[in-house]
């Protein structure tokens, strides 16, 4: 197909209105972050994507369409330009955009952030012209070029795991004109050859706060990064980096994840029938429901984030009524059923799983429930420490 000769006229008007939109919302406080946006062309990165369709299909699981220019010009140029995320990869498997399929299911591993929340991360970071910058996750490449189109090529580095996508990432790059350092490597280990780096910033979510971006950040430089787990509980923080490999930091409001680092993405833990054979058959009253932690509100996404600092290993899954606790280091389990307007709890294994989590929600009750903004992160010693005021006894996440 012939793209329509007014393509880049379209795309230039709908960048504007939605840099209006951002700067109208609070997202764009910074001039130079709004001339970016309205410079960098999104289409440009994202040949093809997926969105989700108005329903599931028979198995329950959510049915994403491809959209190309191809296949709806009009489609595909006004998601370019709509602020949300655009997956552009599932389990790893790069899509043929030529002969797109619907998919049914799957987990994202690669995509197109929004861009409020890219121009949010750059400025929660504090990025600033002069500083040299480390960007884990190319991705796309749309957040490396308005990076490079703020700060100028020269002080950008971004790596990426998948070679693939950033292959394509960089064909999109030059063909703009800009050409920061590029480099398939794995973010959990930075990138020494261009260290140091005065602003780390991570578009992808790590268990602990990898050493090697400390050790590459110099002394009173920022790293901006997401925490997340195996219970899907997530936590960005902002981080200064001392002299020693140790840093301080607090973490920020807001609900925003990240696709896990690769190689910290959950492991599969099998049948969830199993692990209920070993279990005491005699149940306990729990005065928490689960939901105080699955819920789809601000508090519960929090709370799953600190539940998680308690269990650091353990999963979560429902089947049926019956919510379930897997945690395969350790070999613990619990299971969690619904009865008589209250909740069960059977637990086994070396750690009481759910009676970790009471203890965290009870502290969290106590504390008069605070928010993420209220909490502090030091990582030294090898370790990474969750700390409040009026929370003493909060457990130490660890790797």
């Amino acid at each position: 197909m012939t793209m329509p000769a007014d393509l880049e006229t379209d795309a230039t008007q709908l960048r504007k209105t939605m840099a209006k939109a951002l700067a109208e919302d609070g997202a764009l406080a910074d001039p130079a972050w709004r001339h970016a946006v309205e410079t960098v062309p999104r289409h440009r990165f994202v040949p093809g994507f997926y969105l989700p369709a108005d329903e599931r299909d028979e198995q329950g699981l959510t049915v994403w369409e491809p959209v190309t220019a191809e296949l709806d010009y009009g489609r595909w140029l006004a998601g370019a330009y709509t602020d949300t995320t655009l997956i552009t990869q599932f389990d790893s498997d790069e899509p043929d955009w030529k002969r797109p399929a619907v998919r049914h299911g799957g987990a994202p591993t690669s995509s197109s952030t929004l861009p409020s929340l890219v121009v949010r991360m750059w400025a929660d970071a504090d990025v600033q012209e002069g500083h040299t910058l480390l960007e884990i996750g190319t991705g796309t490449g749309y957040s490396t070029a308005l990076a490079c189109e703020r700060l100028g090529s020269a002080d950008v580095t971004s790596i990426e795991v998948d070679s693939h996508r950033l292959s394509q990432a960089a064909d999109a790059l030059y063909s703009l004109g800009y050409t920061p350092t590029l480099a398939v490597a794995d973010g959990l280990y930075g990138y020494w050859p261009q260290a140091r780096f005065d602003r780390v910033v991570a578009a992808c979510s790590f268990r602990a706060v990898p050493p090697a971006l400390l050790a590459q950040t110099r002394p009173g430089g920022k790293i901006l990064l997401t925490l997340s787990g195996w219970l899907y509980g997530y936590a960005r923080v902002l981080l200064t980096a001392g002299a020693d490999g140790t840093a301080e930091g607090r973490l920020l409001p807001g609900t925003v994840s990240f696709m896990s680092a690769r190689t910290h993405a959950a492991p599969t833990f099998g049948n969830p029938a199993h692990w209920v054979e070993g279990l005491p058959h005699t149940p306990r009253t729990t005065p928490h429901s689960p939901k105080r932690i699955s819920d789809a509100t601000e508090e519960a996404f929090h709370l799953r984030f600190l539940a998680q600092s308690a269990v650091p290993d353990a999963q979560m899954t429902t089947v049926g009524e019956t919510v379930h606790l897997v945690d395969v280091v350790s070999g613990s389990a619990a299971t969690l059923t619904p009865r008589e307007g209250g909740w069960q709890v059977r637990e086994g294994g070396p750690v009481k799983l759910w009676e970790c989590i009471e203890r965290v929600l009870d502290a969290y009750d106590a504390a008069g429930r605070p928010g993420p903004e209220t909490f502090t992160l030091h990582v030294y010693d090898g370790g990474q420490h969750l700390r409040h005021p009026q929370m003493p006894g909060l457990p130490l996440p660890r790797p």
